[in-house]
């Protein structure tokens, strides 16, 4: 073959070469972002995996995520929304509380949003319906911030002498008042105290819990907050240390030793989030996927923490238990 031959002939075989690489599609980018710091949620992140692969995607293989933490402090969400939409993510998946998703719909109203939220979504403003949200943005509600007086009623089933308990929350998010609110109410109906405890950073729930004990308070309600999860280990460790039945709202504090939680199923409802991501990137629109609600609810129980506590958990509490860790 001769030289000039050979030339066009390579050169045709590279150009031919790119041009198909041009015309393959491009791999779809999600944007992840959470007030949460990135060790505390791997058991999320598995959910979210899932559910993606249920509409036929994988991290690393025909999709991309770019992740963004706010490690606690919910006043960098906005920024976090803004480099995900300057990013121009396909989709925006917004999660642990309704404040990331307030953030990406003032941050865009084009790119689709889904969110995974334990509030509730009309009443936090991020849908104007459940069933039609109408706009760029759906999601998952775990509604656990509904869930506080059956916590408050699992609580005092557990310790029933107990006449006040206290309620741990953290003052910076932006559900907290509502979440008071639910407390006290349900406590009321109950001819129970509650004493509310406010926290913002780790390092004050060494005089936080100092702060239970000054107001005499016989047990715990830790609030459902994902900052909040960044400390799990050192409350738990002063649950124990101050000798606190505590109750929960996230069965990974129970795994670790915590006495109790309830809650609707974190990990399922990011199965379901991750669902809807896969759906919006094949074609489906926000607007025409109903917001989705809990179908499971679980209580887990920890029964080698209650003896070490030196509490009796009644057996009727044991049989209505989803999971007991003995």
């Amino acid at each position: 073959m001769k030289r000039r031959a050979f030339i066009t002939l390579v050169g045709g075989a590279v150009a031919w070469s790119l041009a198909a690489r041009a015309q393959q599609p491009s791999m779809p980018v999600i944007g992840f972002f959470s007030p949460c710091s990135a060790g505390t949620c791997p058991y999320m992140l598995d959910g979210l995996r899932r559910g993606l692969a249920e509409t036929g995607y994988v991290e690393g293989r025909n999709v991309t995520i770019e992740y963004r933490w706010a490690e606690g402090r919910y006043d960098r969400l906005p920024e976090l929304a803004a480099e995900l939409v300057r990013r121009r993510v396909d989709v925006i998946f917004a999660s642990g509380s309704s404040a990331p998703c307030l953030a990406a719909k003032a941050a865009t109203s084009t790119i689709p949003i889904v969110f995974q939220t334990g509030g509730d979504p009309v009443v936090d403003g991020l849908v104007t319906s459940m069933n039609r949200p109408g706009t760029n943005v759906t999601g998952v509600s775990r509604m656990t911030v509904l869930l506080d007086s059956k916590r408050v009623e699992l609580l005092h089933e557990a310790v029933p002498k107990v006449n006040t308990f206290a309620l741990l929350v953290n003052r910076d998010s932006p559900r907290t008042d509502f979440v008071i609110e639910q407390v006290q109410k349900a406590a009321r109906s109950l001819g129970l105290g509650a004493a509310i405890v406010k926290v913002g950073a780790e390092p004050e729930l060494d005089e936080a819990f100092v702060a239970i004990a000054r107001e005499r308070a016989g047990a715990l309600l830790v609030n459902s907050d994902p900052a909040m999860d960044r400390w799990r280990q050192k409350t738990l460790a002063l649950t124990m240390q101050h000798a606190l039945p505590t109750m929960f709202s996230n069965r990974e504090y129970i795994v670790q030793g915590g006495l109790m939680s309830y809650d609707s199923s974190i990990v399922d409802s990011f199965r379901q989030a991750g669902s809807y991501v896969g759906r919006i990137l094949k074609g489906e629109k926000p607007a025409d996927l109903p917001v989705l609600e809990p179908t499971k609810f679980d209580f887990v129980l920890n029964l080698k923490t209650a003896k070490a506590l030196g509490l009796e958990i009644p057996l009727k509490m044991h049989a209505f238990a989803d999971e007991v860790i003995e």
